[in-house]
């Protein structure tokens, strides 16, 4: 196979990190503290699939759903290549799956199960003293769409960077991209700025990003003249209730194999992975290097047999670990996409 046609493989093409779904509210991806900030190079140390899967993983924002199943569906892999990525990017470091035990005001509890995502690659003591740290973190918690909402983090010990750039807040965000929901709802920057703190109340109130873009966007007049006006009309006359937090405080932290789930309460967990889990990575990497070595083996056979005796290097013009035949080169190919390999012959 063409080597194109691997790269191609391997850098498939996702959509917009804007437009993939949401968890339910309080759940999915969450950052990790104390990140570098973002560079070209952030994910150079990782085979081309797992590094394209961590660019796009690192450009959602939070509460993003994180399951290999919805990522397959955005970046275009297989729902066992992603499976194989997500896993290898917990043992780089990058993401740890952990189950947080609420405790409410109100005398409730539940639990919630969150993706923490580190753009930096941790080792497994900062991973554990990380998780460790969220015991007993405040949690204020609004009763919308059966989630829950934190909003408060655990604390940072890190010096922050001494010279912070100048960020958007998320409602000026949101509603400087409702032109790629709706293109017909492209707001100037001027219209940002004057409806930014009508589209941040409906957010204190606990409306989702997701829910207020649909509000804005849906069911739009034809034509429309006034997309700013439009805007304004709905975020005042359809804003929320106040909703009345419940105050809570995490009680218990577990964290679990970020494939299978399993806690760490009922097996052992290596570089957030368990047993099972880490033995299938281990066979996966052994499969591939066991194809190209047999590749190499069985071109070299034919070769012999055609010369009727060994022929060594030296008098081939391209070298026999450089002419791997095509089917083996495919079967490489088709297992970094997550697709089983055909039987060899």
């Amino acid at each position: 196979m063409d080597s194109s046609i691997v790269a191609d493989i391997d850098s498939s093409p996702a959509l917009p990190a804007s437009a993939h779904p949401m968890a339910n509210p309080g759940y999915g991806k969450r950052l990790a503290p104390d990140q570098s900030p973002p560079t070209a190079g952030d994910f150079a140390h990782l085979p081309k699939r797992e590094a394209s899967v961590a660019a796009f993983i690192d450009r959602l924002p939070e509460g993003s759903a994180m399951g290999h199943k919805v990522l397959a569906g955005e970046l275009e892999y297989g729902q066992q290549a992603c499976l194989s990525a997500f896993r290898n990017l917990t043992d780089a470091g990058h993401l740890r799956h952990i189950k947080e035990h609420l405790t409410l005001g109100d005398s409730s509890m539940r639990w919630v199960t969150r993706t923490y995502w580190s753009r930096t690659p941790r080792d497994e003591e900062w991973w554990d003293e990380f998780v460790r740290s969220i015991h007993g973190v405040d949690v204020t918690v609004h009763r919308r769409a059966g989630g829950l909402a934190r909003v408060c983090e655990p604390e940072r010990t890190s010096v922050p960077d001494p010279e912070p750039q100048p960020e958007r807040s998320d409602a000026y965000n949101l509603l400087a991209g409702l032109g790629r929901t709706e293109p017909r709802m492209t707001l100037s920057a001027a219209e940002c700025a004057a409806l930014e703190p009508l589209a941040a109340e409906w957010l204190a109130r606990g409306a989702t990003p997701d829910h207020l873009t649909r509000t804005l966007t849906a069911g739009l007049p034809h034509p429309l003249h006034s997309p700013g006006a439009i805007a304004r009309t709905r975020l005042e006359n359809k804003m929320p209730p106040e909703s009345t937090p419940v105050r809570g405080r995490v009680t218990r932290v577990v964290m679990l194999c970020s494939v299978c789930e399993a806690p760490e309460t009922t097996t052992q967990l290596i570089r957030g992975l368990c047993l099972d889990c880490r033995e299938d990575m281990k066979a996966d990497v052994e499969q591939v290097a066991w194809l190209g070595v047999t590749a190499a083996k069985a071109l070299k056979a034919r070769e012999e047999r055609k010369t009727g005796g060994p022929v060594a290097d030296t008098f081939r013009s391209v070298p026999i670990q450089d002419r791997v035949d095509y089917a083996f080169r495919a079967d490489q190919a088709r297992i970094a996409a997550g697709i089983a390999p055909r039987r060899l012959a």
